[in-house]
């Protein structure tokens, strides 16, 4: 039986290694390679045949989100599999929707890990755990501005680019700038500094 070739992508080297022990423990997995960025990873899909992506949700030059979608166009055959370290329902629909294979907490175990490769390589998904996820739901009721966009003015006010509050918040930079949008068509301001001063009188921050 053909291993299944399998990319590791986290900017974090002590979580690709940890990776690469858990999966040689299996003789039907074969890690390929290991990238620390999303750009890294088109390069390398672009060179060797790959089966699966395992893809920290959070990294540098390009995030998991992105990259995804860009695998997903150019390499549709390839699996995806997200990983992430806090359990927050935003980004679900949205990888869903992309059409990325499965979702794991960093946290689970490497039984688990590779149970999600064979199952997703078999033509099913991986969302096992989506009951674990924490809704984000709650909403001032005024303004109709969930906490999660609450938490993007703050740090809007603080001085935070798109990049930091995705690395702060634990999410994807694309997530961000999905949340600053949603944010300026419910407060109805056209800018960041419109949006601060709006969020200092109405003592939101």
């Amino acid at each position: 039986m053909k291993p299944i070739n399998v990319l590791l992508a986290d900017d974090h080297t002590i979580i690709l290694d940890g990776l690469r022990v858990v999966l040689s423990n299996d003789d039907n997995i074969e890690v390929i390679g290991t990238v620390g960025n999303g750009e890294e990873v088109i390069e390398f899909l672009k060179k060797k045949e790959t089966d699966l992506v395992v893809l920290d949700i959070n990294m540098p030059k390009m995030d998991g989100i992105t990259c995804s979608r860009v695998i997903k166009k150019q390499f549709p055959w390839i699996k995806i599999l997200i990983l992430t370290m806090y359990p927050q329902k935003s980004f679900i629909d949205e990888i869903v929707k992309i059409g990325i294979d499965g979702c794991l907490l960093k946290n689970n175990t490497g039984k688990e890990l590779i149970t999600a490769i064979k199952r997703v390589m078999g033509g099913n998904s991986y969302f096992d755990h989506l009951k674990l996820f924490t809704s984000e739901t709650e909403e001032v009721f005024q303004f109709k501005l969930t906490k999660r966009e609450l938490e993007i003015i703050k740090c809007l006010a603080d001085g935070l680019s798109s990049l930091e509050m995705a690395e702060k918040l634990f999410i994807s930079e694309h997530t961000v700038r999905t949340h600053r949008k949603n944010i300026l068509k419910k407060t109805g301001v056209s800018g960041t500094s419109q949006l601060i001063k709006y969020a200092a009188e109405q003592q939101l921050i």
